[in-house]
């Protein structure tokens, strides 16, 4: 969309990234630029080059990329299809007071890149969007890591706000409910089970300054995470099941009929339960025939979602007895979550404009 007068606001949507093809060079280089992160593999600088560039890089990188070419498309992978197609219809839905740009944190296109389009122009304010509803270090937290690097070297730097979450917003529960109600209303299901991508136990704990995480019953039930208060309202996991309360609660489903669970797994390290490939196996060996699965951690279809909830997750319940296993698409470009997407930029950019006031207050000087 051509802007035919100078935008006053920049919105910056980040999500995580994809490799620039399916092929096995590609694959490797993202794995490597993403795996390096200190907050997505946190261990010391040395050890993680070792591991990453010597073992997983070289050894995943094939595998991954044979999975790429499952998902690919001619418009390219699906996270950034949707990507760019979100960029495009918020930017219409918002206007000419505002420019809207994509950005990945891992490959192209950057947020080095991105930035450089913003800088030099006089914003009243931008807001960063990282594309992940919970908080986590790993996600949001090494967005707005990359982006205050990039914004710290600029001369003038603008009012910035940052989304820090959204899985609370009546408009993301409204979204994934609307989606699933169409599958709900197409066929009868046993059970519904919200899947989540995992993280190592280790980041809760560090994350956690009340040792309160993990500490309370079987950390593979939900324990500490039963509701949300002042000491683990930060927590990932605990917004992970907000999420799925949130969610049952939209849904009117009946208690008992929904599960939480935590997926894609990498190492030997413990991370944070329960895992979902155990509670499909359990609800096949139930008696559970079908199974409806949403994947709320992601805003895009992509890997975690397609092939391994939509592909890899339905084979394992079949294999033990299941029946029938539908996912439940994500938002991709859906019309409620470009509103929402909307709506959460309003809320920080129509309250009194800082310039507004300024010039006001310049001329009431004069009077």
């Amino acid at each position: 969309m051509e802007l035919s007068v100078s935008p006053r606001f920049g919105v910056l949507l980040v999500n995580l990234g994809t490799p620039d093809s399916p092929r096995v060079p590609d694959v490797r280089r993202y794995l490597r630029e993403f795996l390096m992160d200190k907050r997505v593999i946190d261990i010391p600088l040395l050890s993680r080059w070792l591991l990453v560039n010597l073992i997983i890089a070289n050894f995943r990188a094939p595998k991954s990329a044979k999975v790429y070419q499952k998902v690919w498309t001619q418009e390219g992978s699906p996270l950034k299809y949707y990507g760019f197609r979100t960029q495009a219809l918020l930017q219409e839905a918002l206007g000419e007071e505002y420019f809207v740009r994509l950005a990945m944190r891992y490959q192209k296109p950057s947020i080095k890149s991105v930035l450089k389009e913003f800088e030099g122009k006089h914003w009243e304010k931008l807001i960063i969007i990282p594309l992940f509803p919970q908080y986590a270090s790993a996600t949001t937290g090494s967005v707005k890591e990359a982006v205050m690097k990039e914004l710290s070297r600029w001369q003038t730097i603008p009012a910035v706000e940052f989304v820090q979450q959204f899985y609370q917003h009546p408009l993301f529960i409204k979204a994934f409910a609307e989606l699933g109600r169409k599958h709900i209303e197409a066929h009868p299901y046993d059970h519904y089970l919200f899947t989540y991508h995992g993280l190592p136990e280790r980041q809760i704990r560090k994350a956690d300054k009340h040792n309160y995480c993990l500490t309370h019953a079987n950390t593979a039930e939900i324990g500490c995470c039963s509701s949300l208060n002042a000491k683990n309202s930060v927590c990932y996991r605990s917004q992970c099941f907000a999420t799925t309360r949130l969610l049952a609660k939209a849904l009117n489903l009946p208690e008992g009929s929904y599960s939480t669970a935590f997926q894609s797994r990498l190492g030997k390290a413990i991370w944070i339960q329960p895992y979902t490939e155990d509670v499909v196996k359990k609800l096949a060996q139930e008696g559970k025939k079908s199974v409806l699965a949403f994947s709320p951690s992601f805003v895009a279809d992509c890997l975690e979602t397609t092939i391994e909830v939509g592909e890899e997750y339905k084979e394992l319940f079949e294999e033990y007895g299941g029946e029938h296993w539908q996912l439940v698409e994500s938002l991709n470009d859906s019309p409620t979550w470009i509103e929402l997407l909307r709506q959460m930029v309003l809320e920080r950019t129509t309250k009194p404009k800082a310039l507004d006031l300024m010039l006001q207050v310049i001329a009431e000087e004069k009077e």
